[in-house]
């Protein structure tokens, strides 16, 4: 591997599991199988001399079982504005080809997929608030996702939880929420009221960098 890149900015997922998500803590997940889309826009990012700020992405997955057990499919869609260069820069990243093996969540489960769906480059619109909890992407005709805080049913009330994970391959720490998304690609998503993960990023070849 002679690529050297890295990407740092703001995350926001949603998959079909239940709040908190057991796949988490490597418990069966809440289904018997995987749904999921995720959205990470890089505030600063590069791939070799390419520079890939300012740029957001979406990875779509789906899995018949559990992940482990393979068999899914990924669509990823690049935002329009990037070049050329920038398009091959972050689809080879999104599918896990250029970094140590078992480095971090795109290889992870890039070695889970039996299908890579066509990459897609379209307009994306896309606002992510961590700290809130608040999450609109949308990818015209295509995606559309929303993120909200958990909401406390006897009090109406926030709640506010996270998930701590030191030696985690995507995140070390993610603000937990609440996540709706209808998605018409070649994957074909319908999430309600399902777990939602706010994060900040910053990942390169080698895995998750810690700060």
């Amino acid at each position: 591997m002679n690529d050297t890149w890295m990407i740092k900015g703001r995350e926001f997922t949603n998959c079909n599991c239940n709040y908190g998500c057991p796949c988490q803590f490597n418990a069966p997940s809440t289904h018997g199988k995987c749904e999921a889309l995720a959205t990470f826009i890089i505030e600063e990012g590069y791939f070799n001399d390419i520079s890939l700020d300012d740029l957001p992405f979406v990875q779509l997955a789906q899995w018949p079982g559990e992940v482990a057990d393979g068999d899914g499919q990924e669509q990823v869609i690049v935002d329009e504005r990037a070049s050329l260069e920038q398009r091959e820069a972050i689809r080879k990243i999104a599918h896990g080809e250029c970094a140590a093996p078992g480095s971090n969540g795109f290889y992870i489960y890039a070695s889970t997929m039996s299908d890579m769906l066509e990459t897609l480059y379209l307009p994306i619109e896309v606002s992510i608030d961590v700290d809130a909890r608040l999450a609109n992407v949308e990818v015209k005709g295509i995606v559309e996702s929303k993120g909200v805080p958990i909401t406390d049913p006897f009090s109406g009330n926030e709640v506010r939880a996270g998930i701590h994970l030191p030696g985690g391959f995507e995140f070390t720490y993610a603000e937990m929420g609440s996540g709706t998304s209808r998605v018409d690609a070649g994957i074909k998503l319908q999430l309600d009221d399902s777990y939602g993960e706010f994060s900040k990023f910053h990942i390169n070849q080698d895995g998750v960098v810690r700060s």
